[in-house]
């Protein structure tokens, strides 16, 4: 090589590596607590030092493509700029935000039929953008997110207690308790028949029957008073001579029907 040629090499400049430029981080919300798994999407990421969440480094990051990093997101509160350095400089920055881990304060009402299809209203705090409602291990039938601190729900089948949490961008709840109650049974009346006046006692027995909430004479509800799971009193309303079906209503649902017979007082 000619002395020249060495002379234009020593002098030809180097050629800059390109600033990095960030263009989304996907998903762009998550929980303050950190932990999260984030896509950086953007260009020229070949070589970065460096993935910042405001002022705190990134827990780990890959690099994947020149157009790809994924990241662990660290603890932080609020929006945050993300930005990634490279030999090439520091990327513009693009938002991401540290969503509060939701917080359950109540499930109303708290128990309902084993069946499911209980609509119920959850309350608490961060709740926006709610991605999933359990019930125990199964999923809410449906769920409607009214605000950040509530949420309409219908409940799953199910039985026993449960724990209800909500889960959204900043996390996982903290549970509350939902009791599945079986759906009442009535096997008797006793006595089976009375007058037409109001006012006969009358015992219905039958099984889960505690959470009464209803008692009814055809279309006609009843004063009532429940003794134990199995046992209910209720004074009999007044109507028109002829069988009319009795049934009760629980947290559990409507029972089967049990038949009472007014009879009408003898003519003079």
């Amino acid at each position: 090589m000619e002395n020249s040629d060495l002379a234009a090499q020593a002098v030809r400049p180097s050629v800059a590596a390109a600033a990095p430029v960030l263009s989304s981080v996907v998903p762009n919300t998550g929980p303050s607590a950190g932990s999260s798994t984030v896509t950086l999407n953007g260009s020229s990421f070949t070589g970065a030092t460096a993935v910042n969440f405001g002022t705190n480094l990134a827990l780990s990051y890959t690099v994947d493509t020149a157009a790809k990093i994924t990241a662990v997101t660290p603890p932080g509160t609020g929006a945050v700029p993300v930005t990634v350095r490279s030999p090439g400089g520091t990327s513009n920055a693009v938002t991401y935000t540290y969503a509060a881990t939701p917080t359950l304060t109540t499930v109303s009402p708290n128990q309902g039929a084993a069946s499911g299809g209980t609509t119920v209203t959850l309350t608490g705090t961060g709740m926006t953008g709610a991605t999933a409602v359990t019930f125990g291990s199964n999923a809410a039938t449906t769920y409607t997110v009214n605000s950040a601190t509530q949420i309409t729900a219908v409940a799953p089948a199910g039985t026993g207690a449960v724990p209800v949490t909500v889960t959204a961008p900043g996390g996982t709840s903290n549970t509350v308790i939902y009791t599945y109650v079986a759906a009442p049974v009535l096997s008797a009346l006793s006595p089976a028949q009375g007058p037409t006046d109001a006012g006969a006692g009358i015992t219905l027995t039958g099984s889960a029957l505690t959470t009464t909430g209803t008692v009814s004479f055809g279309a006609t509800p009843a004063a009532f008073t429940v003794l134990s799971d199995t046992t209910v009193v209720a004074l009999a309303p007044a109507g028109p001579g002829g069988p009319v079906s009795v049934n009760v209503t629980t947290a559990g649902g409507i029972s089967n029907s049990r038949t009472y017979t007014r009879v009408s007082p003898p003519a003079i």
